[in-house]
């Protein structure tokens, strides 16, 4: 009989591995002392200690290991498990490359500024959203300002008088040819209103997103950043873009907080 210590020195596992694998049923000792609780394993247990951190290693978790195990796998059963174990590394691997890529561009960004960049930037998906909204065309960037604040004072205004809460105020900026489609709204789940258009905002698995702090005079600036970001990550825009104007209140704008959504595909 080997002790704890012995078997899990040849098996190069922890004593609290051994006494985790054995409260789950998975590897039970040979034997257990009644008076002291000592563990004792058979060394023909090597066999089964060795295949349970085999399939540790490629990642199975210890419910497969213990139905493997127990009730025994064919070819054709494992088989499929281990294709879907290799698309899990695999997607695994695209993930920690592009974390790679992320940490070097920003090495060489503070190499060469001497800094961090000037605004946050993560990938996150973005829920679909039904907005009380309004809805207008405008041929120039310069005309955005005088559509969007009067846009949301009229959808307020609406709301406030059915006594409906004013959450997630968005709008959306569709840019084409002809110019740009604005949608502004308040995130409402009420019935229709007079004075307004329900409009839902589809969900994007992907979106590139960062925060601008401060007032709508210097949001060009976070905007460029973001998509710049895009092309360094080999992405492209994947529909209109966002903005959550997460505080909005202040006259002078030097305390607002705007997060700016971009949902992007790969290229």
């Amino acid at each position: 009989m080997l002790s704890i210590g012995a078997f899990a020195q040849i098996g190069q596992v922890t004593h609290r591995m051994l006494r985790h694998w054995d409260t789950s049923g998975l590897l039970v000792p040979a034997h257990v002392d009644a008076f002291s609780g000592y563990r004792s394993y058979d060394p023909s247990q090597l066999h089964r200690l060795h295949r349970i951190v085999a399939l540790r290693q490629l990642g199975f978790g210890l419910d497969d290991i213990a139905s493997m195990l127990d009730d025994g796998i064919d070819g054709e059963r494992l088989t499929l498990l281990l294709n879907q174990r290799r698309e899990e590394v695999e997607h695994e691997h695209r993930v920690a490359a592009a974390r790679l890529v992320d940490v070097e561009r920003r090495l060489q960004h503070i190499a060469k500024e001497n800094h961090m960049p000037r605004i946050e930037i993560i990938d996150k998906p973005l829920p679909a959203v039904r907005l009380a909204a309004r809805t207008a065309s405008v041929a120039e960037q310069a005309e955005v300002a005088a559509v969007v604040g009067p846009a949301f004072d009229a959808i307020a205004e609406v709301l406030d008088t059915v006594g409906a809460s004013r959450a997630t105020p968005i709008a959306q900026y569709d840019t084409g040819d002809d110019g740009m489609q604005i949608t502004v709204g308040y995130e409402y789940s009420g019935p229709a209103l007079d004075g307004v258009e329900i409009v839902e905002l589809p969900a994007a698995p992907t979106a590139i997103c960062g925060v601008h702090l401060g007032g709508m005079d210097r949001i060009a600036d976070s905007w460029m950043a973001i998509h710049e970001e895009i092309l360094a990550r080999g992405l492209v825009p994947a529909g209109p873009c966002r903005e959550l104007y997460v505080r909005a209140v202040s006259d002078d704008q030097t305390d607002w907080v705007t997060e700016l959504q971009q949902p992007v595909s790969r290229s």
